[in-house]
């Protein structure tokens, strides 16, 4: 199928959705319950080369920029919000694989290798563009050390994304490939959380570990730029498409359950209680709220407004935040039935909560938008 990219380009709303409803959907309550991989969910991406989405067609991608993966990632994340994360941190590596790496790594990226961000540290905590990793020389080689706090699809990516100390430039921080089989890396897993249980989110140490000099993913001392010029751009909208895609199908599964659930004595509908409609209106205004100002985000991005970079920063902070509060809601009307899984919508109000967490955090996000709307520097 990977011989079909263009073909696919032109198609591929209609091709994923028919994944969304033979794979991933069917699957996505299992991987939720087991906190188990969402394998054969991002084998059926894999296979229609939806990894590629992100890259060039000129290397076997889709070319699809990062308009068209966040309408993949929101898609996506209205069935499983695990798949929905993987693809997220897979489209943010590719992003500096296709700025930075030579055309081999990015075309097996294109065409199947799973990518990651290894950014977290315990260390920096939010602060994630201030890695205490560490990068030195040893015998023509750089030894890198560090104890990852989180990294997504940590058992399963081809590759990560890593970034550390500068070896020797000036600068906070360098970036570099890390092939995962490398000898000196450990995954400490399995993932155990309280939501996107699937998406394999563990600690990862390096001990000694070394690279060539040509794995670094542009200059040395240079990794700031990287993370603020494509990491924060590309994660902040695939994480805001996220907790978008959370809010659509909260929505829609509390209406259809308020449409459906009737009261024995009186045979009426939830659906017919003004309250509930008055907390169903609030619960889809609010999600295209935040669905409106992501798109807006998108534009923004891509006709290079000079309010990007402040509309970056809102629609993680906005959909991250807002997304909680359709949950919330979700919950409240859906009652008892949401508690024993019957609608299904407390999954989506648990993996709704990771918005807030992931850096950078709402809290953080909104001192950067304070700062701005203050003009005030951001560093």
């Amino acid at each position: 199928m990977r011989g079909t990219m263009s073909t696919i380009a032109q198609t591929y709303e209609e091709s994923l959705e028919r994944i969304c409803r033979e794979s991933i959907a069917p699957n996505a309550p299992s991987v939720d319950r087991n906190g188990a991989f969402p394998e054969q969910a991002i084998e059926s991406l894999r296979a229609a080369g939806f990894l590629g989405a992100m890259s060039s067609p000129e290397i076997g991608g889709l070319g699809l920029g990062l308009g068209g993966t966040a309408k993949i990632v929101r898609r996506v994340a209205e069935e499983c919000g695990s798949t929905a994360m993987v693809l997220c941190m897979h489209y943010c590596g590719v992003a500096v694989l296709e700025a930075h790496a030579p055309v081999v790594v990015r075309r097996a990226a294109a065409t199947g290798d799973l990518s990651t961000l290894a950014f977290s540290e315990a260390g920096s905590r939010s602060h994630f563009w201030a890695p205490q990793s560490t990068a030195s020389n040893g015998e023509g080689e750089v030894v890198l050390n560090a104890r990852k706090s989180w990294v997504t699809s940590a058992s399963r990516a081809t590759a990560y994304v890593w970034s550390s100390r500068p070896l020797g430039a000036d600068g906070i921080s360098t970036i570099w490939l890390v092939p995962s089989n490398t000898s000196g890396l450990v995954v400490e897993g399995p993932f155990e959380g309280l939501g996107l249980r699937g998406n394999d989110s563990c600690p990862v140490s390096a001990n000694d570990v070394r690279v060539p000099h040509s794995s670094i993913l542009g200059e040395d001392g240079k990794g700031f730029e990287v993370m603020m010029g494509i990491v924060l751009p590309a994660f902040s909208i695939l994480s805001a498409a996220c907790s978008v895609g959370f809010m659509n199908a909260g929505t829609a599964r509390t209406a259809a359950h308020a449409a459906q659930t009737k009261h024995s004595d009186t045979g009426s509908a939830l659906a017919e209680l003004p309250t509930i409609r008055n907390y169903i209106a609030r619960m889809q205004i609010k999600t295209d709220m935040a669905s409106a100002l992501l798109n807006d985000a998108i534009a923004a991005i891509e006709t290079a407004r000079p309010d990007a970079s402040l509309r970056v920063l809102e629609s993680k902070a906005c959909a991250g935040e807002t997304a909680n509060e359709v949950l919330d809601l979700a919950m409240r009307v859906c009652g008892g039935a949401a508690f024993r899984k019957e609608v299904g919508v407390e999954r989506y109000f648990r993996d709704a909560r990771a918005a807030g967490v992931m850096a950078p955090t709402t809290d953080v996000l909104y001192d950067f938008i304070g700062k701005a709307v203050c003009g005030l520097p951001l560093f």
